[in-house]
């Protein structure tokens, strides 16, 4: 396996966030060597849901998003659940981030319901993606190319639909970021 150690991934989620879409990927990604910043509204600890219905793990925030520089970072993932994305996408500064990421062809990866967001940072039209199956007519009516599967690889952009394709997609952002790590593209 390339070495990983170098790169730098930002996550952003904040409360109702879905459990298995924020600590499942976060660990594929510090165990290959990644170092992995969360940030959030506030550094209180953010609680975590189980299928969008029970309270799940909680997870302390390392930093707020004003508090974020894109330039540090190689890619961005955001975990899904309905509650976070749906807070997050009101939150100025998170659009911000998702359009700087996207602006510079740095690695964007949404998950579930996460694409919300790429909705209101308006960064989709044209590009082929999926999500959960609720998020697909918003998805739609931004432009992009809705489609079902597991993972869909886009250029930078990474999308997957439901906690059952975590495999799939941690693969899909560990292969990205062995292709900056080598001097490609993602």
């Amino acid at each position: 396996m390339a070495d990983l150690s170098s790169l730098r991934v930002l996550m952003l989620a904040t409360d109702g966030f879905e459990e298995a879409e924020l600590f499942e990927p976060r660990q594929a990604l510090l165990d290959a060597g990644v170092a992995v910043t969360l940030a959030s509204i506030r550094t209180d600890p953010i609680q975590g849901v189980v299928n969008d219905s029970e309270k799940g793990k909680t997870i302390t925030p390392d930093t707020t998003l004003d508090e974020v520089d894109t330039e540090e970072f190689d890619a961005l993932v955001l975990p899904g659940g309905v509650g976070n994305p749906d807070k997050m996408r009101l939150q100025e500064r998170a659009l911000e981030i998702v359009e700087e990421f996207m602006d510079d062809d740095k690695i964007v990866a949404a998950i579930c319901h996460a694409p919300w967001l790429l909705v209101e940072a308006d960064v989709v039209d044209g590009r082929q993606v999926t999500s959960w199956p609720s998020v697909r007519t918003d998805l739609e009516n931004a432009g992009a190319d809705v489609v079902d599967e597991q993972v869909v690889v886009d250029e930078n952009l990474i999308t997957s639909r439901k906690p059952d394709d975590i495999p799939a997609f941690n693969k899909a952002i560990i292969d990205a970021l062995t292709r900056v790590a080598a001097g490609e593209d993602a």
